[in-house]
């Protein structure tokens, strides 16, 4: 298996768990996050539609980069929020891998 595969495996159940959370926790003090949904939302089905190939999802991890600025976790967000960015960002860099 690839290191995108193993990541794609290890993070997605739980980030399909927690983002739309943090989105509805943190979306009104944190505006981004709705931001950061939609691309994931947007990764998830060009995954889904990929199958066990690996899509092309340059695009979208460059807009999480640029919404979040390199995956910084802000100051005040609690510890899912700061998880989310985390696998993520290690998403983006077995994709990169």
């Amino acid at each position: 298996m690839t290191v995108f595969g193993e990541a794609r495996e290890r993070y997605l159940p739980m980030l399909e768990q927690y983002v739309p959370v943090v989105a509805r926790v943190h979306g009104p003090t944190h505006p981004e996050f709705y931001d950061v949904k939609q691309v994931f939302d947007e990764i998830m089905a060009k995954l889904e539609a990929a199958g066990e190939e690996k899509p092309e999802l340059d695009a979208e991890f460059e807009k999480l980069r640029q919404i979040t600025g390199n995956y910084t976790v802000p100051g005040d967000v609690c510890e899912t929020y700061e998880a989310v960015y985390n696998m993520l960002a290690e998403l983006d860099k077995a994709y990169q891998a």
